[in-house]
């Protein structure tokens, strides 16, 4: 297939694995210059909308990000849309690009909002064989690079499996979100916590102190004593949730002690803490369209999903049971712990830009503050 090439636009690769083995797609790219290979674990999301969201969630640190949907760049970029306070994946990967974006919100394009963020892209990529061929490998490292670096053999070194990344990506100091008419406190712990989590909360009448990954708990517990505050908060964020041992530590420390609500990595981070076990998925679940059951009220939500690991459910403990599961492959989609007022779902409630089905989570956890 052939796809629309920009002005000066130049030629680009994604390698895929190495040696003998490599796989080759071509593209050209748009954002910042290529001065040298990136690298990173190329993954795919099977989102329609929302390209700007998911660039700018914390929780795609270190990947390459594959689209889906033929055509990103149509609506533009905006400031009200963003997660984060930049990019954090290392690179993104297109079908077709649209160059001349139309939106009334929109303020630039999608080239230059890589461009602002240093980050390059890839288009005129056959996306379609690229998901297909993740889908029956499981997601692998790789990197961009140009045909005069692949002939130079010039290899950018790819970051270790059990790199922490939610270190890179977590604040380092305490700060607080304040709501508009607050009526409760809570604190959030920051893994790679995305904007519209905090604004959700915000819209509860929440004001919420929002600390580092590895904020002691002995500290959390102080503040929220001398605050008055009514829960803790644990955010989504990236990489594989057993490398953050810290993190395991503190809410280990929390439980049973105040209400606990958690959303993917938190979710992770949790289950960790109650003594059950992680797991990689083959190629994760990435997208807006995922369809999770509510055990308790046996309906269904279509829920939006980004992790690459999985909480095995047969080692949770009896004080735990499983809440939700993926009906497409019957994987743990949240838990509920009653006798320490805790709880938790691998997906994305505040789902931006949607769907909304999982909203009433939030509701849950202001409920949970009563008990």
């Amino acid at each position: 297939m052939e796809y629309a090439v920009m002005k000066n636009s130049v030629k680009g690769l994604l390698v895929l694995g190495s040696g003998s083995k490599e796989e080759i797609f071509e593209g050209h790219y748009i954002g910042a210059e290529l001065k040298e290979p990136v690298s990173g674990e190329i993954v795919f999301n099977t989102s329609m909308t929302g390209y700007q969201e998911i660039l700018t969630d914390p929780s795609y640190a270190g990947q390459i990000i594959a689209f889906t949907s033929a055509h990103i760049g149509n609506t533009g970029v905006n400031p009200e849309d963003v997660e984060s306070k930049k990019i954090y994946a290392r690179g993104v990967v297109l079908a077709e690009y649209c160059e001349t974006p139309s939106h009334f919100r929109s303020n630039a394009t999608l080239d230059e909002f890589l461009k602002k963020n240093n980050v390059s892209g890839l288009y005129g990529v056959d996306t379609r064989a690229l998901t297909l061929y993740l889908r029956e490998r499981g997601v692998v490292p790789g990197h961009f690079t140009t045909e005069k670096f692949h002939q130079e053999k010039r290899i950018p070194k790819a970051f270790a499996e059990n790199h922490d990344w939610i270190m890179e990506v977590s604040t380092k100091e305490p700060y607080w979100v304040k709501a508009q008419n607050p009526k409760y406190k809570v604190v959030a712990y920051d893994y790679g916590v995305k904007g519209q989590l905090l604004r959700e909360l915000q819209m509860r009448g929440c004001d919420v102190l929002v600390v580092p990954a590895d904020y002691p708990a002995e500290k959390v517990l102080q503040t929220i004593k001398q605050e008055k505050m009514q829960g803790v908060f644990l955010s989504n964020g990236p990489g594989d949730p057993s490398v953050a041992t810290y993190a395991i530590k503190c809410v280990k420390e929390l439980l049973g002690k105040t209400p606990i609500f958690g959303v993917c990595m938190g979710h992770q981070i949790l289950s960790l803490a109650l003594g059950a076990k992680t797991y990689k998925l083959k190629y994760g679940h990435r997208g807006g369209n995922q369809p999770v059951k509510n055990l308790a009220k046996s309906s269904v939500e279509i829920s939006s999903h980004n992790h690459g690991y999985a909480v095995d459910a047969k080692t949770l403990p009896n004080t735990a049971k499983t809440s939700h599961v993926n009906l497409n492959d019957e994987c743990c989609e949240g838990i509920d712990v009653p006798s320490m007022n805790a709880f938790s779902v691998q997906y994305h409630p505040e789902s931006s830009p949607g769907p909304h089905d999982s909203s009433y989570l939030f509701d849950r956890f202001i409920d949970s503050f009563a008990r």
